[in-house]
C-alpha cells in the first residue's frame, strides 16, 4: 500500500491494514443506517438526529491522520497512537457550528460527558487539555495547529466534506444522545471488528411477528389440560389469562400484567407483544425480555424455543439469549445475541438498565436497536433496587412516547410506584405533563377475581409469636425439618448463612440439598437438575437451602416455604415456589427471624427488613401482593431511597454522565472471578487461550474483602490492576453439596481452634 494512502487500521497478523477512506465510508454508511431504521420510530426532529451521526461518523477519526500517528499505523504494532486521535474531530465539527456532533465524536471512545468537567475548560469543551503529544504539547493546541493538514488529507482521499452551520445548543435529552451515540459506536466498532475477522456480516432476521403468534397459540392449545379437577381449574384460568392478554387493546405503550404467580404470564404477555409488534405502523424490530437472574433465563428461553421458532429456522437465531454465561454457537449467534440483533432477546436486568443508564461506549452500542421495540419485563419487583425507578421510568417514558417502544411490567407482586406520590413527584418535578395511563391487560373483572381467589386459597402466610427468640442454627435446623411432610424450601440472606445451615442439616441426619452462588455454574446447574427430579418424582422428606437465587421465576414447587426476613417481594416470591400449581392443601410459607454468630447479616437488605416488619400477619394475608409490594416501596422510600433517586435524576438532568452511568448499577458489588478448576487456572496461568463462557462456567464471585483475608493468589501475578484480576481457589471445594463454602467453613474451625491463614 503506498505510503501516501493514508491508514485508520494497522496490519496485523497477516491481516492487511485498513484505509481511512474505508473506515470512514463504512462507519458513514453503517451510522446513517442505524440511525434511519431508529428514526422511523422518532417523534422529534428527523434531519437533526441524522445529522448529529453523520457528521460524527465523517470527522471521527481524523486525528489519525496526524503525522505520528500514520508512523505507528504503518506497522503491525499494539502501540497506541502518539496523539490522541479523537481530538481533531471535535475541533473540526466544533469549528464547523456542530456541537452535537463534537460532542459524539468526542465521546466514540471517553465516553459520554460531564458537563462540570467541560466547562471547566473554560471555552474549549470536549477538547483533550490533559494529554501532552510525545513533544509533551498539549494535545488540543498541537491538533489546532494541525487541523489545515488533516482537512486537506481528509479531503485529498475523498471522504466527505462537510458545510458550516449556524451554532446550537446541545440537545436536552440524554436518551436521545445515547441512542446517536449508539449508533456511532455500532458502526465504528463493527467495522473494526469485521476487518480483523472478530465479527461478521449477519443477515437480518425477519421477525415474522403473526406467524409466530400462531405457532405460540398451537403450543398453548397443546398443553396439558391436567389430572384433577384443581388442576383442570387452574389450567382453564391460564388458559382465559392467555386470551386475554392476546386480545388487550393496543393503544397505549405501557402496560401491567399483574396476575398471581404460576398463572401463566410468560407466554400471556408474549402474545400480547407479539400483536403489538405485528399491527403497529411499521411493525416493530424486537421484542426484549428482561428477568431479573441469570439462572432463569434458560429456562425461559427454552420455553420461547419450543413455542415461537418456525420450521427450518435456528432457534438461537430466533430467540438470543444474552447474559455473561451465554454460550454461543458461532460469531453469528453471538453478534444475533449481544448486540440486539434477533427478534427475541431474552436478557438480564443487569444487562438492559444498565445500557440504559450507561456512558460507556461499547455498553451503548446495542441501545439502537430499543427504538421501535416492545420490552417484557418480567419479575418487576426484583429488577432494581427502588431509588433507580423515577428515573428509569422517565428514560421508559421518553422512550415509549418519542421512539415507539411499548413495554409491559410484569409481576404476581407488581408494585405500581409510579401511583404513589413520593415517585410521581419525583417523575414529574420539572414536566407538566400528567403521568402515562397504564392499564393492566387483564380487564376482565371476573378472571382478575378468580385468579385473586386462587393466589389466597393456595398459601398462608405464617409467623412465629412475636415474643419469640430469633432462631439460631439448632433452632432453624429443627423448626425446619420437622414441617412433614416436605418437601421444604429454605430461602436466606447471604451465601454463608445458607452453607452453615445446610450443613448443619446433612449433619443431623436429614437429607438436604444446597443452592447457592457458592457453587460454580456448572455445579449449580447440575443441582437444578437433581431439584426438578426429586419434585418430579414427588419425593417428599428432603430439604433445599439457598440464597435468593431461586426466589423468583424458577418453576419449583414445594410443599412449604421458609424465608429469612427480608424485603416484602421476597417473601411474596417465595409464595411462587410454594404449591405453585395450587397442588398442595395447606400450604404454608414462614417468615422467620434468624440469628446466630455463624450466620451472616446482608446490609443490603436492611431496609426494605425494616419495610416488612411494619405488616401484620393478617396483612400479608388479605392485601393482594401487588398493594403489598405498593406499600413495602413506599416505606422504603421514607428509609433513604428518597435521596439517591433525587441525586440521580438531578445529574441526569445536569449531564453528569458518568455519575449516572456509575448510579445506575443495578447490582453494586466488589467481586472478584475466582476459577475453581486448577486444570483451567493452570492453562490462564500458562497464557493459553481459554473461552470466557468456560472461563465463567468454572469460577465464582467472591467478595474483594474476603479474597484479602483468605488470602488468594492471582492466577496471573502481573496483571496491575486489583479489581480485574482472576483468582485461583486454593481451599477445598464440593462441587455437590456446598461449592467453595466447604472450604470457608472448614477454614474458619480452623482459626477458632488457634490456626492462622499466612
Amino acid at each position: 500500500m503506498p505510503r501516501d494512502t493514508p491508514l485508520a487500521h494497522s496490519p496485523r497478523k497477516g491481516i492487511p491494514a485498513q484505509t481511512y477512506f474505508k473506515h470512514i465510508s463504512n462507519v458513514r454508511r453503517q451510522a446513517i443506517s442505524n440511525a434511519q431504521r431508529a428514526r422511523a420510530f422518532y417523534n422529534g426532529d428527523h434531519d437533526a438526529f441524522i445529522d448529529w451521526i453523520e457528521a460524527a461518523s465523517v470527522y471521527h477519526d481524523l486525528g489519525k491522520l496526524d503525522t505520528e500517528n500514520q508512523s505507528v499505523l504503518e506497522n503491525d504494532s499494539r502501540k497506541p497512537l502518539p496523539v490522541a486521535h479523537d481530538d481533531a474531530g471535535v475541533a473540526e465539527l466544533d469549528k464547523l457550528g456542530r456541537q452535537e456532533a463534537a460532542a459524539l465524536a468526542y465521546a466514540h471512545h471517553a465516553g459520554l460527558f460531564s458537563r462540570d468537567n467541560e466547562l471547566a475548560k473554560q471555552g474549549r469543551p470536549f477538547r483533550q487539555l490533559n494529554r501532552t503529544t510525545p513533544q509533551n504539547e498539549i494535545v488540543a493546541d498541537h491538533v489546532d495547529r494541525e487541523l489545515e493538514n488533516y482537512e486537506r488529507v481528509h479531503a485529498a482521499s475523498k471522504c466527505p466534506v462537510l458545510d458550516q452551520v449556524e451554532p446550537s445548543g446541545l440537545h436536552g435529552c440524554g436518551f436521545t444522545r445515547r441512542v446517536a451515540l449508539s449508533c456511532l459506536v455500532d458502526a465504528d466498532h463493527g467495522d473494526t471488528a469485521r476487518h480483523y475477522g472478530n465479527e461478521v456480516e449477519i443477515p437480518e432476521i425477519k421477525p415474522g411477528w403473526t406467524e409466530r403468534l400462531s405457532a405460540l397459540q398451537r403450543y398453548v392449545d397443546q398443553l396439558p389440560e391436567g389430572n384433577t379437577e384443581r388442576e383442570q381449574h387452574r389450567n382453564r384460568l391460564r388458559k382465559r389469562l392467555f386470551e386475554s392478554c392476546r386480545d388487550a387493546t393496543l393503544d397505549l405503550p405501557i402496560r401491567t400484567c399483574d396476575a398471581p404467580v404460576g398463572s401463566g404470564k410468560t407466554t400471556a404477555v408474549i402474545a400480547h407483544l407479539l400483536r403489538v409488534a405485528a399491527e403497529r405502523k411499521p411493525a416493530l424490530r424486537h421484542i426484549i425480555v428482561v428477568l431479573p437472574y441469570t439462572n432463569i433465563i434458560t429456562q425461559s428461553v427454552e420455553t420461547y424455543r419450543k413455542a415461537l421458532v418456525l420450521e427450518g429456522e435456528r432457534p438461537e437465531d430466533v430467540v438470543a439469549e444474552h447474559h455473561h454465561r451465554a454460550d454461543f454457537a458461532d460469531l453469528e449467534a453471538r453478534q444475533l445475541a449481544t448486540l440486539w440483533k434477533a427478534p427475541i432477546i431474552v436478557t438480564t436486568a443487569v444487562q438492559f438498565f444498565e445500557t440504559i443508564g450507561s456512558n460507556h461506549p461499547a455498553q451503548l452500542r446495542k441501545l439502537h436497536e430499543l427504538p421501535g421495540s416492545a420490552v417484557f419485563v418480567d419479575e418487576t419487583h426484583a429488577a432494581i433496587p427502588s431509588h433507580l425507578w423515577p428515573q428509569m421510568w422517565r428514560w421508559l417514558e421518553t422512550w415509549t412516547r418519542d421512539w415507539g417502544g411499548h413495554l409491559v411490567l410484569a409481576s404476581g407482586s407488581l408494585p405500581r410506584f409510579w401511583e404513589l406520590a413520593e415517585y410521581k413527584d419525583l417523575i414529574r418535578a420539572d414536566d407538566q405533563r400528567a403521568m402515562p395511563e397504564v392499564p393492566d391487560l387483564v380487564t376482565d373483572d371476573s378472571l382478575r377475581n378468580e385468579l385473586n381467589e386462587a393466589e389466597e386459597r393456595r398459601i398462608k402466610y405464617r409467623r412465629r409469636p412475636e415474643d419469640a427468640s430469633a432462631l439460631d442454627c439448632h433452632g432453624v435446623v429443627e423448626f425446619v425439618v420437622e414441617k412433614e411432610p416436605g418437601p421444604r424450601l429454605l430461602i436466606v440472606n447471604t451465601v454463608h448463612t445458607a452453607a452453615v445451615i445446610a450443613q448443619a442439616i446433612d449433619q443431623s441426619g436429614h437429607d438436604v440439598l444446597h443452592l447457592s452462588t457458592a457453587l460454580a455454574p456448572v455445579h449449580r446447574d447440575l443441582i437444578v437438575e437433581r431439584i426438578k427430579r426429586l419434585l418430579q418424582d414427588g419425593t417428599e422428606d428432603w430439604t433445599l437451602v439457598a440464597t435468593s437465587c431461586v426466589e423468583a421465576g424458577m418453576d419449583f414447587s414445594f410443599r412449604v416455604g421458609f424465608r429469612e426476613r427480608a424485603s416484602t417481594a421476597s417473601l411474596i416470591q417465595i409464595g411462587g415456589r410454594v404449591s405453585r400449581a395450587d397442588e398442595f392443601n395447606d400450604a404454608e410459607v414462614w417468615d422467620i427471624l434468624l440469628r446466630d454468630d455463624r450466620f451472616r447479616d446482608n446490609p443490603s437488605v436492611l431496609i426494605s427488613r425494616q419495610a416488612l416488619d411494619r405488616f401484620s400477619l393478617r396483612e400479608l394475608n388479605k392485601i393482594h401482593p401487588a398493594e403489598l409490594a405498593s406499600f413495602a416501596m413506599r416505606r422504603e422510600w421514607t428509609c433513604g431511597a428518597d435521596e439517591r433517586a433525587r441525586k440521580l435524576i438531578e445529574d441526569e438532568n445536569r449531564m453528569e454522565y458518568p455519575s449516572v452511568s456509575k448510579q445506575c448499577r443495578v447490582i453494586d458489588t466488589d467481586t472478584r472471578t475466582v476459577i475453581i478448576d486448577g486444570s483451567l487456572a493452570e492453562a490462564v496461568r500458562k497464557g493459553e487461550k481459554v473461552s470466557r463462557h468456560e472461563l465463567m462456567r468454572y469460577s465464582v464471585q467472591i467478595w474483594a474483602d474476603k479474597i484479602k483475608k483468605l488470602a488468594l493468589q492471582p492466577a496471573i501475578p502481573d496483571v496491575r490492576s486489583d479489581d480485574s484480576r482472576l483468582y485461583v481457589w486454593q481451599y477445598d471445594y464440593d462441587p455437590d453439596f456446598l461449592g467453595y463454602m466447604k472450604g470457608v467453613l472448614k477454614l474458619e474451625n480452623f482459626i477458632a481452634s488457634g490456626g492462622a491463614v499466612i
